[in-house]
């Protein structure tokens, strides 16, 4: 099975958000993931908006060919903004205000009954739910039984640092497990060049969702070029 890239466009909106302005341009962004062979679009709507904001949004909904992954805090104001614009995927992550980035997965099995009408809400709508959570037998028994269709494996932990393998190992049963179960699995976060292969030739995943890397390599290579070279790498690792 092809791995699929997804590649989050958050920090093209990050490097214009810091200056103000129009410029970069997350759109003109997206025509290139399309012309480089990605294959689909991610974007993290925060709750303050530091990277896309709602503009962005707007423009991008129904101006690709490629699905959209909303990356979204489990919030109603998040819920209503996605069940408005109705992308191909919703992944409900973890959001502290406070963090730069994401810290780690969502506890999908201590937060069940928060997340069970979103859950049903966003599929109802025809929208596919996504959880990011940790390679954690327990978080995967609640993706379960929130009956969400996609997991993306949390893989920050593994890209700091695996001197053993165990963290590894630890995705690569997840992967194995959700597949068991019915769920499809993915990951990302932390992903480069240079660690990128062992995680993509985990057989059962059926994606990897890279941005911040990606953006930043851009700087050197162009984005274009960056994104080929991820793409040849997991095509290698897989193939």
């Amino acid at each position: 099975m092809r791995l699929r890239l997804g590649v989050n466009i958050d920090h093209v909106a990050t490097i214009r958000n810091a200056r103000g302005g129009l410029h970069p341009d997350p759109l003109r962004a997206v025509r290139i993931v399309e012309a480089a062979g990605g294959d689909g679009i991610t974007l993290h709507l925060r709750e303050d908006r530091r990277h896309i904001r709602d503009g962005d949004l707007d423009a991008l909904m129904g101006s690709t060919v490629l699905p959209v992954n909303l990356e979204m805090a489990a919030t109603e104001e998040m819920l209503a903004i996605a069940l408005k614009h109705r992308p191909h995927a919703a992944m409900l992550v973890p959001e502290r205000r406070q963090e730069r980035t994401t810290e780690g997965g969502l506890d999908a099995a201590g937060q069940h009954n928060h997340l069970a009408p979103m859950v049903t809400q966003l599929t109802d709508a025809g929208i596919r739910v996504s959880l990011f959570i940790e390679p954690d037998p327990r978080q995967i028994d609640a993706a379960i039984r929130l009956r969400a269709p996609v997991v993306e494996l949390h893989t920050g932990k593994y890209a700091h640092g695996d001197p053993d393998g165990s963290e590894l190992r630890r995705l690569a049963d997840a992967a194995a497990l959700c597949v068991k179960n019915g769920i499809e699995p993915h990951a990302g976060h932390g992903l480069t060049f240079d660690n990128v292969g062992p995680i993509a030739a985990i057989p059962q995943l059926a994606e990897l969702n890279i941005g911040h890397f990606l953006v930043g390599e851009a700087i050197f290579i162009g984005l274009e070029a960056s994104i080929r070279e991820m793409r040849a790498l997991m095509d290698t690792a897989r193939g």
